[in-house]
């Protein structure tokens, strides 16, 4: 990178600001996340009820890390609002030496590839009882580019993070939006409509597998909360044993009988074909001329639909809940003209693939803070690095 290697022991200073908790205090404990996202509150606590006679106070803008998971990404700089926090002797604090380095490019640099390293290198062990080795941590070398140089690479990155932040709330706002739409529009095509019982709008259709010993069997999952399809592993025949199978086909309604009443309902697409489900799967196919499989997984999904499967699964408390056949024949679902349905789920096409231009962008969003980092370090100089478009 043409910047200096440095030992972190020239900037880093350990601090050694150790208290003793007040009894009657309330005080405020730290946890570092992993994998380089930083220090949030662990919670609040009486210091009558903290069994070490002494702590550590860390200070806003120190370097903090977890002596067991620093090799893990377990560090960051202590915010603004866990200054005064107490700390154990497994987090070692330290003071950083502003003359010589930003907090801030510290907080950036440290969650490279590079510096997670350097803390796996500085920690020894046996397996259960790894722990960083501050003697060999402050000896390690980081690159140190000029005072300058950090700043201008922080307030790249910081306004890199900004902007995506920004296009986050913006999608997350159209997100709302386009729920409102799909709603209010929904809203207005069942709008004095008729109510028919799933029996009459889409029966329920079983396909019985005829089981053989040397065939195997790939099997069909259906995700809670309107998640979609999932394949499950294969199952031999010989394992099947007295077990039923029910071939399932594209553009069948799909039931989990066990979590219906939490959303697991799905429409079999043409990837999930050949695929097979147990009993505990039920198969409905809509009467084409009454309603349209997206018009009806999408009411099902509605908290009216939800309600109403939820009503349909009797038994006890938590999950231990199973959808009724005759009670699910029985949910009526509102049937507007199918001319209607058809325009409801052109729009839903519509929404569908707009989403998933959103799914893109927000892999695209979340490689570009990282990808940015790694040409900040490991290009052959800071400035001269050629960075991705930060322009959305």
């Amino acid at each position: 990178m043409g910047w200096p290697a440095v030992p972190l022991g020239e900037f880093l200073v350990q601090s050694e600001n150790r208290v003793e908790p007040k009894p009657d205090k309330t005080y405020k404990q730290v946890t570092a996340r992993l994998w380089g996202r930083g220090l949030k509150l662990r919670g609040r606590i009486l210091g009558s009820r903290i069994a070490a006679s002494r702590q550590v106070q860390v200070r806003e803008g120190q370097f903090l890390l977890s002596r067991i998971d620093a090799r893990n990404g377990a560090f960051g700089l202590v915010p603004a609002d866990l200054d005064g926090a107490l700390v154990s002797s497994d987090f070692p604090a330290f003071d950083v030496d502003e003359t010589r380095a930003d907090p801030r490019y510290l907080a950036w640099y440290s969650k490279t590839d590079g510096f997670v390293d350097l803390c796996r290198r500085a920690s020894e062990g046996s397996t259960n009882r790894v722990r960083l080795r501050e003697g060999r941590f402050l000896a390690m070398e980081v690159p140190l580019p000029p005072l300058g140089e950090q700043r201008w690479i922080v307030d790249r990155l910081d306004r890199a993070t900004d902007l995506v932040e920004r296009r986050r709330r913006a999608m997350a706002a159209s997100e709302r939006d386009i729920a409102a739409l799909l709603r209010k529009a929904f809203n207005e095509i069942t709008e004095g409509a008729d109510h028919l019982p799933m029996a009459k709008v889409a029966p329920l259709v079983r396909r019985p597998v005829d089981v053989q010993p040397d065939e195997s069997y790939p099997e069909l999952g259906v995700r809670s909360f309107g998640r979609g399809t999932f394949h499950k592993p294969a199952l031999e025949g010989v394992a099947v044993g007295s077990k039923k199978l029910y071939r399932i086909e594209p553009q069948d309604l799909v039931f989990n009988i066990v979590f219906a009443w939490e959303g697991a309902v799905a429409i079999a697409q043409a990837k999930d074909e050949g695929r097979v489900g147990s009993h505990r799967f039920l198969t409905c196919v809509p009467d084409p001329e009454i309603a349209t499989v997206d018009f009806l997984l999408y009411f099902l999904l509605t908290p009216e639909g939800l309600r109403s499967l939820g009503e349909a699964s009797p038994g006890g408390a938590g999950r231990n809940r199973t959808l009724g056949l005759k009670k699910l024949a029985a949910i009526e679902v509102p049937v507007p003209p199918i001319e209607k349905q058809h325009w409801f789920d052109g729009l839903q096409a519509k929404v569908r693939a707009l989403r998933r231009t959103h799914v893109k962008t927000t892999a695209d969003l979340d490689s570009l803070v990282p990808a940015i980092l790694h040409e900040m370090f490991s290009g052959d100089s800071g400035r001269s690095a050629v960075l991705p478009s930060m322009e959305f």
